[in-house]
């Protein structure tokens, strides 16, 4: 079957297999910075931003995306880092680099959707993404850090940019 999904900005349509898993089709059309870890959506490496919305790819059927917004983290920005990435990496939030990129979609989609989440709310929205190395307070720390912004420098993934009549 085809479908039609839009990764990082731009649409493809693509032949897929009934079974096939999300994650292995936006590897196949070269998004390799979404990575397997566990395979059975526990750890939140595979994650992506489906229509704006954390997701473990390794748990969504392709066919289900089928006219969807597909963003990774290559997608976040066109000119330099998210500011969550910036603040992870001004943190030391990050070692081996493994966890990163499914941590820092699913904050920009917390960050998105509350612009001012408590700690607490930053860390349970981060329980769906473990991380072996860093622990979890310098991440946590970078998480407010990136809440705590200036709004007009924080780019494509701020709230002020989207288009609100998009699907959300």
């Amino acid at each position: 079957m085809e479908i039609r999904i839009t990764l990082n900005g731009t649409v493809h349509r693509v032949a897929v297999e009934p079974m096939e898993r999300l994650l292995d089709l936006v590897r196949r059309l070269g998004a390799t910075d979404v990575k397997e870890g566990c395979g059975e959506g526990e750890c939140g490496a595979c994650t992506v931003l489906l229509n704006r919305r954390p997701v473990p790819s390794c748990l969504v059927l392709a066919p289900q995306a089928d006219g969807a917004e597909i963003t990774t983290v290559a997608g976040l920005s066109e000119d330099g880092l998210d500011p969550v990435q910036k603040a992870l990496l001004d943190a030391g939030a990050v070692q081996c680099g493994f966890c990163t990129p499914g941590i820092v979609l699913t904050a920009r989609a917390l960050l998105d959707e509350n612009p001012t989440p408590t700690r607490d709310e930053i860390r349970a929205a981060l329980a769906g993404n473990l991380c072996r190395c860093t622990g979890y307070q310098r991440i946590v720390d970078a998480v407010e850090a990136a809440r705590d912004a200036v709004p007009g420098e924080s780019g494509p993934g701020d709230p002020s940019h989207r288009d609100e009549g998009g699907a959300s």
